[in-house]
């Protein structure tokens, strides 16, 4: 799908057809729209490409006719029917009439521009645009970042109450959701420290701030991303103790009991032997039987008395 973007006095417009100094929005466009633009603006169908393969890594290549810069942005996968985190790239090909941006999905990152929310935003001035994406991508991270130490928190009460698998699984798929975030941010550093060198994007005095911004914000995200994964990490190894120590008490438990229990089981196999009633202890004395169960009882409270001051019940 393409979209074609204007800024004007009135706002934000869309238009139909390619203009200069327009934006190209394309979200997982096909093969003609590919080609549509890469004929169009002297776009390699590789570079256009790149972005749509997940695996595809932050870089900065500078062509004749275009720039292209991909870097990482966060995104919200369903997964069990809940929501998780992840990355995928997003590619910013700046030309010389047109700023072209490539993604396989929709992202809160570009969409905010489309609707106009975002401040000062004009189409023609390109590099300001591309670091205002920047800014716009890094605050996203800051802001999943949050949301996901407010999950991680919620999860960890519920374990407190009761420890269960589902809690487990869910801290499990927060923690790669940051191991995710972690990897992109620091791939998106290098893309920034880059792009704030490079000479063959032209950058003008008045955004060199914003650049500065979008490298702090950058590096908070990174900062966020190590702790929050240290934390939950800890609190992973944390619950593993918990319920290996609840694990061993459990054992220690039931070992105890079956040895107190074996005690009655013991002397009723002894009595049920078939052996003369002549040599068995109280065989033939009236209440005998009631006799044998008294004393295996007694035995049996003394071994529990014992275990309980040793402190294995």
């Amino acid at each position: 799908m393409i979209k074609i973007f204007k800024t004007t006095d009135s706002g934000v417009l869309q238009i139909s057809e390619f203009e200069d100094n327009s934006w190209i929005s394309m979200t997982n466009p096909t093969t003609e729209e590919l080609f549509s633009v890469s004929s169009t603006y002297k776009i390699a169908p590789d570079d256009l490409r790149a972005s749509l393969d997940e695996e595809e890594r932050s870089r900065i290549e500078i062509e004749e006719y275009y720039s292209l810069i991909l870097v990482d942005i966060p995104t919200i996968e369903e997964r069990n029917g809940k929501d998780w985190y992840g990355t995928i790239p997003l590619a910013i090909i700046i030309c010389d009439k047109v700023i072209v941006t490539v993604c396989l999905e929709d992202s809160p990152v570009l969409t905010a521009f489309m609707d106009g929310r975002v401040r000062n935003f004009y189409t023609h001035m390109k590099t300001r645009f591309i670091f205002q994406i920047l800014y716009r991508n890094a605050t996203l991270y800051l802001n999943y970042l949050r949301i996901i130490d407010r999950r991680s928190d919620a999860i960890e009460q519920k374990l407190h109450e009761a420890t269960k698998n589902r809690e487990l699984i869910e801290l499990l798929e927060l923690e790669k959701s940051l191991v995710f975030f972690t990897t992109s941010l620091k791939s998106n550093e290098v893309v920034l420290e880059k792009l704030l060198k490079s000479t063959a994007i032209k950058k003008y005095p008045e955004d060199e701030d914003l650049i500065e911004d979008v490298i702090v914000e950058n590096k908070q995200a990174i900062e966020m991303a190590n702790i929050y994964s240290g934390i939950l990490n800890g609190t992973m190894d944390t619950f593993a103790s918990v319920i290996s120590n609840n694990q061993n008490s459990v054992m220690k438990f039931l070992t105890t009991i079956t040895i107190v229990l074996s005690i009655p089981t013991m002397i009723a196999s002894f009595y049920g032997m078939n052996v003369k009633a002549d040599g068995m202890p109280f065989a033939n004395i009236r209440g005998g039987f009631i006799i044998v169960i008294g004393i295996s009882l007694i035995i049996s409270l003394i071994i529990a008395l014992i275990f309980r001051k040793k402190d294995l019940f």
